[in-house]
């Protein structure tokens, strides 16, 4: 096992002998890769130990120990009290027998995704890669193999972007409540511990909450992030939400600049995703979970949200979003300088239902016609219009947004400027409001000349005039449930 306070020794080496110092002003100086930038969407993936039990959802290693709760009760009834099997007992479970790293990144190439973040260590506390620091981890338990390592390899061989994302910041209450009552979770405890520290719960958003995670806890935090940046050199790494604990920042720093002096040496361009205002604006990307922004953006962002509605991980009951929602939600997120990173949730032998191959299919089968209008794209004077009203923040995904004929979402891309209309008329008629002639207000309008106007995947010419109200266009044979591309060609 790999001593912890050498490594972080290491670590301080290499912040003092690169370019980054673990300070904001530091990393605020931190470039964002052009890949991400260009690629525009990822593909994110819940799968480990609560893969197995299939229930409520990926935090069923915390409610399966609060007394009342339905992961309680259904444990209780499906399993046994928690005092003869506890969670760490579905880990002889999780067998990942099927698990194919080469399929999953096929379909994932399919899906049209340039970029792929598996979650490394879930709030669980268990490693999906193989680990020096810990034993409690996927190649020396459950399936016996180095799970995060084969796919980082399948990716690269398919071109992919490969990213890792931890949720360890919560491990530190994630398991107390096993010490209410008599479970497996018990004391005494000591780094290295399965369930280590299962400290008491308190409000998740108090950023100056005790009790406090200890120089101890922050530093094996610290220590195995660190190892996942070594070992499997992941070009995104993304962090869930609790690392903006005020006890975290300094670590934060730290990590940061270790992160960026890694790549630095590798040549590589990386990132950091973050929510919260965890890390210092400017330092990191910021994402907004389930959710995303209501106008365009500035700076670059990003949304992650999931095939389904209910959970992050598989579960027998899984409701699940229709493509054609996803990709308006991708369609708005880039008009608005965003990427989208949809997650997936394979079941526990490794196979990924077919719910989620088929909207990720039917997202690449877009992709590939109207995938110009969206990668490498950037933005226009103005990212769209309509009636429809997108709301803003996090957990809104469950929102549906009924868009009609008249919400244009704008991108662009050289000299070609896309409308992408949210949802498509049957009439085939189409106006654009914002590529109107310039009138005589001096408003400082679209002044540009068109030269020529066609729709994106279909056999029919556009037929297109222009006046101060607006570009319209008469295109017939177009049906869809999805939206349509404009090309629209400038000089």
């Amino acid at each position: 096992m790999k001593d912890m306070y050498e490594y972080l020794k290491q670590i301080d080496e290499v912040i003092a002998g690169g370019p980054y110092h673990d300070d904001w002003d530091s990393l605020s100086a931190h470039p964002l890769p052009k890949w991400f930038r260009n690629g525009k969407f990822g593909i994110f993936i819940h799968w480990g130990i609560y893969s197995v039990p299939a229930f409520g959802n990926e935090w069923y290693s915390r409610n399966m120990y609060i007394q009342g709760s339905p992961e309680f009760e259904h444990h209780v009834k499906t399993y046994g009290p928690q005092k003869e099997f506890g969670y760490k007992d579905f880990i002889p479970m999780f067998k990942a027998e099927k698990f194919n790293a080469k399929e999953w990144a096929q379909l994932f190439e399919e899906a049209g995704a340039k970029y792929v973040v598996p979650v490394a260590e879930h709030h669980d506390g268990f490693q999906m890669y193989k680990s020096e620091l810990s034993h409690w981890n996927a190649a020396e338990m459950g399936p016996k193999r180095d799970t995060l390592g084969e796919l980082c390899e399948a990716l690269a061989e398919r071109g992919l972007v490969n990213g890792a994302s931890s949720h360890r910041a919560e491990h530190w209450f994630f398991m107390g409540h096993g010490k209410e009552f008599d479970s497996d979770i018990k004391e005494p405890m000591q780094r290295g511990d399965f369930y280590w520290p299962a400290m008491p719960e308190q409000d998740h958003h108090d950023i100056f909450s005790e009790p406090a995670p200890t120089e101890e806890y922050l530093q094996d935090w610290l220590t195995r992030t660190c190892e996942i940046i070594d070992e499997y050199h992941p070009k995104l790494l993304y962090f869930d939400w609790w690392i903006q604990h005020q006890s975290f920042r300094p670590y934060l720093k730290k990590l940061a600049a270790y992160y960026y002096n890694r790549a630095e040496e590798w040549g590589e361009e990386v990132l950091i995703n973050y929510k919260h205002d965890a890390f210092m604006f400017g330092t990191a990307v910021v994402d907004i979970e389930r959710g995303q922004f209501a106008d365009v953006k500035p700076y670059y962002w990003q949304t992650d949200t999931a095939v389904a509605l209910n959970s992050w991980c598989y579960t027998e009951n899984n409701s699940y979003r229709s493509s054609a929602d996803i990709i308006c939600d991708l369609v708005d997120i880039v008009s608005k300088n965003g990427n989208l990173l949809l997650n997936i949730g394979p079941r526990a032998d490794g196979t990924i239902p077919e719910e989620d191959k088929a909207i990720l299919r039917e997202i690449g089968a877009w992709l590939k016609v109207n995938g110009e209008a969206i990668y490498d794209s950037h933005l226009w004077r103005k990212y769209g219009e309509g009636p429809t009203q997108v709301v803003e923040g996090q957990f809104s995904d469950k929102i549906k947004k009924e868009f009609t004929s008249k919400d244009i979402r704008y991108t662009m891309n050289g000299d070609r400027l896309y409308a992408i209309v949210m949802r498509c008329e049957e009439e085939g008629s189409y106006i654009f409001p914002s590529l109107g002639k310039q009138d005589a207000s001096s408003k400082p309008n679209f002044a540009g000349i068109i030269e020529d106007v066609s729709v994106l995947g279909f056999d029919s010419p556009c037929q297109w005039t222009r006046d101060e109200e607006g570009l319209h266009v008469k295109v017939k044979g177009v049906k869809t449930d999805k939206p349509v591309v404009f090309k629209v060609k400038l000089r």
